[in-house]
């Protein structure tokens, strides 16, 4: 399913978070979006996930042409689904139980069983840890119960929030390749991510947002080549 947001403007009193801010995501694609701190690319999932409400501009999903009105459960039942920045787990609940959490949405119920294991096979470590606390994993198996939870309401397109945010460099390799594999199962993959090179190279597009509006946009590993982000993200 396509997603597509045409003009987008959040502010917050007089500052502005986003302005005319337009992209999309085809059915099946890994695209990127990547910014300095503050660019704006966590409102923007915000926005989409129907946590923040622009002050203008349209959001369309698959067939339903406006989601902006509609609550963040309603977008959840449609397919549309985040992680979020810092993976917001239910801490003082085991693995098991916050996978549970992410089985609430309509969709998901009838197939919880068959959803949990395809996650324990995604995850085998969350299989072995389903009885522990949230709390007592490592950072990395926390990110898998993050996204293991999401995975858990069937989503057709997936938004990830900085998923090698504290990560150990071996298991920001890990992830990606995870993020890979969910995409091969036909999941469509919004990456907002720090890890500039690493987001870029396995996607099929990027977008580069500044100051709340598009900078750059074009082909993953064509973005990686640009002066402009070499200089400015990539140090060189």
């Amino acid at each position: 399913m396509r997603l597509e947001t045409e003009k987008l403007l959040v502010a917050y009193g007089d500052m502005i978070a986003l302005i005319d801010l337009s992209l999309f995501v085809e059915e099946g694609e890994i695209v990127s979006l990547v910014g300095t701190n503050g660019s704006g690319k966590t409102t923007l999932l915000n926005c989409i996930s129907g946590i923040i409400r622009p002050q203008s501009g349209h959001i369309s999903f698959g067939e339903i042409d406006n989601i902006i009105e509609m609550t963040p459960s309603a977008i959840v039942n449609l397919g549309l689904v985040q992680v979020p920045e810092e993976r917001l787990l239910f801490s003082a609940l085991t693995v098991i139980e916050n996978l549970e959490m992410g089985a609430f949405s309509l969709r998901a119920r009838p197939n919880y069983i068959d959803t949990l294991n395809e996650i324990f096979e995604l995850f085998p470590i969350l299989a072995d840890r389903k009885k522990q606390k949230a709390n007592t994993l490592s950072g990395g198996e926390q990110q898998m119960l993050a996204i293991g939870r999401a995975l858990m309401s069937r989503p057709k397109m997936l938004m990830c929030d900085e998923p090698s945010l504290g990560l150990a460099p071996l298991m920001v390799k890990h992830i990606f390749e995870i993020i890979r594999q969910i995409n091969e199962r036909d999941i469509s993959i919004l990456l907002v991510e720090q890890n500039v090179r690493q987001a870029l190279s396995m996607s099929n597009r990027g977008y580069v947002l500044e100051n709340g509006s598009l900078k750059l946009t074009g082909k993953g590993k064509e973005l990686i080549a640009n002066e402009h982000i070499e200089k400015v993200y990539l140090g060189i």
